[in-house]
């Protein structure tokens, strides 16, 4: 893992002055490093405060009627979680584990409110912000529930590449140390079953697999996509 970033180096906070930067770090009360696989938080309890997270990737689940865990979101570096009086991030009520080790960085509340009160365009991003990880939750819901074990494999690596993708020799490589078991329990499927869709893909030419790493051709990812549309 390498140095985590400052808060004010955030993608969020692009639009903000010096100024206001330098506000903004003020505002950070303390950073937390959690290990991969740490439970930060379960659906009974709650994340009282507002947190960015710095580095690192967290999983956001839930548990279906049979107990089986599945993915509703992926939070990476400057994706927000927690609560204002204002304003909630829709991540309590879930499970949130690191999917690597990760950094965390805990913000004033009351501060952070007052800063949005004199700076409303940023408010506007909260805002976007929390509407596209709406959306996404949705589609992900939608593609659970009504698509075959395949077209779920194929629905979270293009999700993946696209949010975590790196351009490597025409493919997406997804940038996070994903094995088999990892991937199905985004899914809730098991890891055997999961193992013969990747084989499946990587002999059609759509993925390629390595040790902890999965590969992508996303114009094929995509056109067998449209098949489960």
């Amino acid at each position: 893992m390498k140095k985590p970033r400052n808060l004010s180096n955030l993608k969020i906070f692009d639009l903000l002055t010096q100024a206001d930067l330098e506000q903004i770090e003020q505002m950070a009360i303390m950073t937390n490093t959690w290990p991969k696989n740490s439970l930060i938080q379960t659906p009974e309890s709650k994340s009282d405060g507002l947190f960015f997270v710095l580095e690192g990737m967290i999983r956001l689940s839930k548990s279906n009627t049979a107990g089986k865990q599945y993915t509703v979101g992926i939070l990476g570096p400057g994706s927000i979680y927690g609560e204002i009086s204002s304003l909630s991030f829709g991540t309590n009520g879930n499970y949130m584990e690191t999917i690597e080790e990760t950094h965390i960085c805990t913000i004033h509340k009351a501060q952070f409110e007052q800063f949005l009160n004199t700076h409303p365009e940023f408010s506007w991003k909260l805002l976007e912000e929390l509407s596209n990880r709406l959306l996404d939750r949705d589609e992900v819901l939608e593609k659970l529930a009504l698509s075959d074990l395949r077209g779920k494999v194929l629905f979270f690596l293009t999700k993946l590449s696209k949010k975590f993708g790196v351009e490597e020799n025409g493919y997406q490589k997804i940038d996070l140390p994903l094995t088999h078991q990892e991937l199905a329990n985004m899914i809730g499927a098991t890891r055997e079953s999961v193992s013969l869709v990747l084989q499946e893909l990587s002999n059609d030419g759509v993925i390629i697999t390595g040790r902890k790493k999965i590969i992508v051709k996303e114009d094929m990812a995509r056109e067998l996509m449209e098949t489960y549309q």
